[in-house]
């Protein structure tokens, strides 16, 4: 009996041994004398050990064998216990936090996105608060929010021709871009591209019933029909969007023309399958004006030597007046052929509308001559702001060749408001 007991004591605290045939003994008996063993004190029965079957014993402190420690020795109810040993997993970090984290960081994201994009400060921001443009009315009508910016107004603080023709043409190129027939061409669809086809505008009418002043924001719609066999008419209308007012009715026909020999073309039946599916079958917005468009010339055109019309000098187009099909853009006409108008009608009378006929394009290398003959009521008071004024306008070549004819009327200004309220000079409280 008191061999056993020294057999068990020396499992459990073992001694040095003066030969390394004794350590080897030793250990031996030691790893298998602990395999499932349960030790308590029946002296104090505080003393508590568990041994693990495959961890080796340790000799002063060093651990023999591969080193897996034994487990936690456990002094008692209320002993410290030792901190769990130091291992590969132990040195991870807390994945848990760091999924936290990420989770805050979205939700923070997608709060301030929400602020912005449902709770603009404007009301009439609501609708299309970017400006990006949508389908709307069952795919056949594309809208498009644009708001009136600084470098867009006049000397009489309203928004020009040139920028209201402007949102016309960026709506035009965006609702093809949006439908998903945009091909590699300015507004060509992929079959147009494949053939080298472009659009040229023939026809454009505008009627203007008001222009918007800086700071607001105009609701633009836009959508095609067919006109006859080989054309397309495209329609506008632009709206405040603060009440819906109607402020600018445009409708245009457009036909084809090859890019490379600069003829106009039909249109083939593979264009025609991509664009029928968006034709919208309704009435022009802007009641056909039947009227014929006089071509003026130095003989005919009388009023230009009595100093009723003003012969601009001659003009060259500028790179920068070129779009990506090579040919002067349709928005700079209409800025050459409104350079010869008498100053006194800009100065005291507003464009209310404008019929154009495009005859040919030029190019770069053109030197273009503008004409205007007045006419109207308000032929003798054009100072002193009367009535309407018309006029007739010739864009044409040097050598002759016309390139638009065109038909504008002009109202007397409201020299008493300011786009609906206030007076010359000062900016309603909205607007500043």
């Amino acid at each position: 009996m008191a061999a056993s007991a020294a057999a068990a004591a020396s499992s459990l605290f073992p001694v040095p041994s003066p030969s390394g045939d004794a350590k080897s003994d030793k250990l031996g008996r030691g790893s298998a004398s602990l395999a499932g063993l349960k030790s308590k004190s029946a002296s104090s029965g505080a003393l508590q050990v568990k041994a693990n079957a495959q961890a080796p014993p340790k000799i002063n402190g060093t651990s023999v064998g591969y080193a897996a420690p034994a487990e936690v020795v456990k002094h008692g109810a209320d002993g410290p216990s030792q901190p769990p040993p130091r291992t590969f997993i132990n040195t991870l970090p807390d994945w848990s936090v760091l999924l936290a984290a990420i989770t805050t960081i979205f939700l923070a994201a997608e709060k301030q996105f929400t602020m912005l994009d449902w709770k603009p400060k404007r009301p009439d921001m609501l609708i299309d608060p970017f400006g990006l443009g949508r389908i709307v009315q069952d795919g056949f009508v594309f809208r498009q929010n644009f708001s009136i910016r600084s470098y867009e107004i006049g000397a009489d603080r309203s928004a020009s021709i040139e920028t209201v023709m402007n949102h016309l043409q960026e709506t035009a190129l965006n609702h093809v871009k949006t439908a998903g027939l945009l091909g590699d061409g300015f507004g060509s669809t992929p079959e147009m591209s494949k053939r080298n086809l472009i659009w040229v505008v023939t026809r454009m009418q505008v009627l203007v019933d008001r222009y918007p002043t800086w700071g607001d924001v105009v609701q633009v719609d836009t959508w095609v029909t067919g006109s006859g066999k080989n054309g397309m008419r495209r329609d506008w209308l632009i709206r405040d969007c603060k009440n819906g007012e109607i402020l600018t009715r445009a409708s245009s026909v457009w036909v084809m023309m090859n890019k490379l020999t600069r003829r106009l073309s039909k249109i083939p039946e593979e264009v025609r399958s991509e664009i029928e599916p968006y034709f919208l079958n309704s009435d022009p917005v802007v009641p056909e004006d039947s009227r014929k468009l006089l071509k003026l010339d130095d003989n005919s055109a009388d009023h230009i030597r009595k100093g009723l019309t003003v012969l601009s000098p001659s003009e060259s187009p500028r790179w920068n007046d070129l779009d990506v099909n090579q040919h002067v853009n349709n928005v700079k006409y209409i800025n050459w052929i409104l350079e010869s108008a008498p100053l006194a009608i800009l100065e005291s009378h507003e464009l209310s509308s404008m019929t154009l006929e495009y005859r040919r394009e030029c190019g770069k290398d053109s030197v273009l001559q503008s004409l205007t003959a007045v006419s109207g009521n308000g032929v003798g008071t054009i100072g002193s702001a009367g009535g309407t004024v018309e006029c007739q306008h010739l864009l044409r070549l040097e050598e002759g060749a016309e390139i638009v004819r065109g038909r504008t009327e002009w109202r007397p200004k409201d020299r008493n408001s300011f786009g609906g309220g206030g007076t010359p000079g000062h900016i309603p409280a909205g607007n500043a």
